[in-house]
């Protein structure tokens, strides 16, 4: 089915952002329990639930227009948010020709693609409805694109995009496509070893998880992509968090009432995708971000009550972590209108076809 677009929408100023009902029942809710339980959560990347946010390769949804163009915004006024270092031309192809086959399959009716050949040295040919791209190009050959392949296609994707090289037993990020990250700087974190990128993250380290999630991901096979969910709270539906913009949206957390927070505090998660790329032996991270915010959430009464619960039991590393600590408090105390101490039923799903009336 065609998706409807909302080309107009923003991420930044007005923030007029907004989920549609069918878009707040597809969200990915991250807690299948009323607990906080820290865990790798990773599973295999295939469609699962009622959610359609799992049923493609790539998800694409109601905000495409308007993602692609905020990122477009932050590129211009700041290129380094994607980098590629000069070894990691060959992991470039095989991300566009994994997107563009995955796109051009999953929404042939606003992604299309025909080829004169497989591999180096054929002609393509990329339609891109939705932003109103046509372009004829040389596999292999960047100069018939308009910038590097791996820009050049993950501009035309939602969320930030990593690749990993792996090498020495070890996985670097090396090249990266940052513009929607939850406070993280790829400008910092370039060329990295998978520890050091990870190193401020608390708990996990002393658990031991990274060091599995290591061993795990290197065995990562090709057309067997993995998946987890990670999350954090947001003030305004803003996908640019970065470090270097901190001046812009760090005061605004500032902002919260108690009668604000349920418009302007948003649940931030993320789906991350691994897929091992099949001539560089690279993995590629996609990293999408998804936003709603309390008053959308409620909406859904098992997960206002989840929200609650979780939210009221979270580590305090954690709660510093994710810059949980000015506006906690606040959120508990909207939350907990919401939460009639009633039973709720393991997993994430959404349970009900109707949401409950906005207030």
């Amino acid at each position: 089915m065609s998706i409807v677009f909302k080309p107009d929408e923003t991420f930044r100023g007005d923030y007029s952002y907004r989920n549609s009902e069918a878009a707040i029942l597809r969200f990915p809710f991250p807690f299948p329990e009323d607990q906080y339980m820290y865990s790798v959560n990773m599973e295999p990347h295939q469609p699962k639930g009622e959610s359609s946010v799992y049923e493609h390769a790539f998800d694409v949804d109601e905000h495409y227009i308007a993602e692609c163009r905020d990122k477009a915004i932050t590129l211009e006024r700041d290129p380094g948010r994607c980098q590629v270092l000069p070894h990691m031309e060959l992991a470039e192809w095989d991300t566009l020709e994994l997107l563009m086959d995955s796109l051009s399959t999953d929404y042939p009716e606003h992604f299309s693609l025909s080829k004169t050949g497989p591999g180096f040295g054929a002609r393509w040919s990329w339609i891109n409805r939705p932003l109103g791209i046509e372009q004829e190009f040389v596999f292999g050959d960047a100069a018939t694109l308009p910038c590097g392949p791996f820009e050049y296609i993950t501009r035309q994707a939602q969320g930030d995009f990593a690749i990993c090289d792996q090498r020495e037993d070890n996985l670097f990020l090396d090249a990266g496509m940052v513009t929607s990250q939850a406070d993280w700087s790829l400008d910092f974190n370039v060329g990295m070893s998978f520890m050091q990128w990870h190193g401020p993250v608390p708990l996990a380290h002393q658990a031991g998880v990274f060091e599995r999630a290591l061993k795990y991901l290197l065995m990562i096979r090709q057309g067997q992509p993995v998946r987890r969910l990670n999350w954090t709270m947001t003030v305004n539906p803003r996908l640019d968090t970065a470090p270097e913009t901190f001046p812009e949206w760090g005061p605004e957390r500032a902002s919260l009432t108690p009668e604000n927070v349920g418009r302007k505090l948003h649940l931030r998660v993320e789906l991350q995708t691994l897929w091992r790329l099949p001539r560089s032996n690279a993995l590629l991270f996609p990293i999408r971000c998804y936003l709603a915010s309390l008053d959308e959430l409620v909406r859904v009464p098992k997960w206002g009550k989840r929200l609650s619960r979780v939210l009221s039991t979270l580590p305090q590393p954690l709660v510093e972590y994710k810059g949980l600590s000015r506006y906690l408090p606040t959120a508990l105390d909207y939350l907990a209108a919401f939460d009639d101490g009633g039973a709720t039923s393991p997993g994430t799903e959404a349970e009900t076809r109707e949401l409950v009336a906005s207030a």
